[in-house]
């Protein structure tokens, strides 16, 4: 094992909570730097311990004290409004485009997968990027609002939907990418996401991302048969 200098733990863990407001557990820092190597200088090992942290499960690798998790009852309808101080780091467990039918999101989700986007009415090819951990990734741009599925580090999850457009926030972004809330509203158990209050990190969970988008093309088709055999019936 690595010989690190003492309180190394300790400043990678500050970085990375006052920068990006990760905190990561000390098991998971302890088995990062075990991977290292004790010449790596600290801006080095804050930038792989992020890209780590930014490309895995947050329940599994961040701390659950309250402050940085979500309340227990943020899903009571019952609660007309309230804040969240934060700030809270949750991921991307799922997304909507509410503006498009459900065509139109499989349509949307085919043309992501031949690489192409849009740019008003005129369909454009996206750059491929292999910095998987960038906020900055090819997405659809364009519709919305977006309901998203987010989840916390003690894995409680909870819709969000936009407010106003979230930068980085469309059909297309990586399952797994991570959000920071600071003062987010949480209205009848729904977040109110907006740019004031909402920020992205990036990041993508790989076989999370893998699953959903194997399985969100057959799930938008069974429900449109679905619908289509209950008209049928009332017919």
């Amino acid at each position: 094992m690595a010989a690190f200098p003492s309180g190394l733990t300790s400043q990678i863990a500050q970085q990375l909570k006052s920068t990006k407001s990760l905190e990561p557990t000390a098991t998971w820092l302890a088995a990062f730097l075990r991977t290292q190597k004790s010449t790596t200088p600290l801006q080095a090992l804050v930038s792989t311990a992020l890209f780590r942290l930014l490309a895995s499960d947050i329940t599994q690798n961040l701390e659950r004290t309250p402050s940085a998790c979500l309340p227990p009852d943020v899903c009571n309808v019952n609660i007309k409004e309230r804040s969240l101080s934060g700030p809270i780091v949750v991921q991307v467990l799922g997304i909507d485009d509410m503006s498009k039918s459900r065509w139109e999101q499989i349509e949307a989700i085919e043309a992501l997968e031949r690489g192409e986007g849009t740019k008003g009415r005129e369909i454009i090819r996206l750059p491929s990027t292999e910095d998987e951990g960038s906020a900055s990734t090819s997405v659809q741009k364009g519709g919305g609002p977006h309901k998203l599925l987010l989840q916390d580090p003690q894995g409680l999850r909870v819709y969000g939907i936009e407010l106003k457009d979230v930068e980085g926030v469309a059909l297309g972004m990586h399952i797994g990418c991570k959000l920071v809330l600071e003062g987010t509203i949480v209205a009848r158990g729904i977040l109110l996401l907006e740019p004031r209050t909402t920020s992205l990190l990036g990041g993508r969970i790989e076989h999370l991302h893998k699953a959903w988008k194997e399985n969100r093309k057959r799930d938008l088709k069974a429900a449109i048969q679905d619908n289509s055999g209950s008209a049928r019936a009332g017919n």
